[in-house]
């Protein structure tokens, strides 16, 4: 039996949780042996997300301080239920916790949040095959240096073009002249 207080540092924790996330999705991981709950937590570390086995009571209580997220989530909390925070780019947990899914089939995908907005299963698997923040700098950036570079080719080929002109006209004269 935890105390009050260890109750009250719970929703604590767990507010401070959902004050920080961008992301919060709910699963249920009823039947997963220990194993493959360290193996889930382990694998949302690299994506700066965490997964927390929550007391329903409890999560409602800490929702309460968020009310965006709240309207969202407030209904899903039945059974049992563990909430995934994702503090950075959202759609790499999502990513993380599909990919889990179809392995671990135990694992049930429940619902989401994100500013303020209720993700269900088909939309979190949606928010799942987007490409990541980094993958699109990537891809920005790319896209930004591409005329740069041909830019550069033609400056340089400039004076490539004009020294082949000179051989060609010193070529000539040698052979007029020789």
């Amino acid at each position: 039996m935890i105390t009050r207080d260890q109750k009250a540092q719970q929703i604590s924790s767990l507010s401070e949780r959902f004050g920080r996330a961008k992301a919060a999705f709910l699963v249920d991981y009823k039947g997963m042996n220990v194993e493959l709950v360290t193996k889930l937590r382990k694998a949302l570390r690299p994506v700066q997300a965490e997964m927390k086995v929550v007391r329903n009571t409890l999560a409602l209580q800490a929702l309460k301080n968020h009310p965006e997220m709240e309207s969202a989530l407030k209904d899903s909390f039945v059974g049992t239920n563990a909430v995934i925070f994702a503090y950075g780019d959202p759609s790499a947990p999502a990513k993380t916790i599909s990919e889990f899914a179809k392995e671990v089939e135990i694992l049930q995908l429940k619902t989401g949040a994100m500013e303020g907005v209720l993700l269900d299963e088909a939309r979190i698997k949606f928010l799942a095959t987007l490409p990541s923040k980094q993958e699109l700098q990537a891809k920005l950036l790319g896209a930004l240096s591409a005329p740069m570079s041909k830019f550069l080719g033609t400056l340089q080929a400039a004076p490539e073009g004009f020294v082949r002109v000179l051989s060609a006209y010193k070529e000539q004269k040698e052979k007029q002249g020789g």
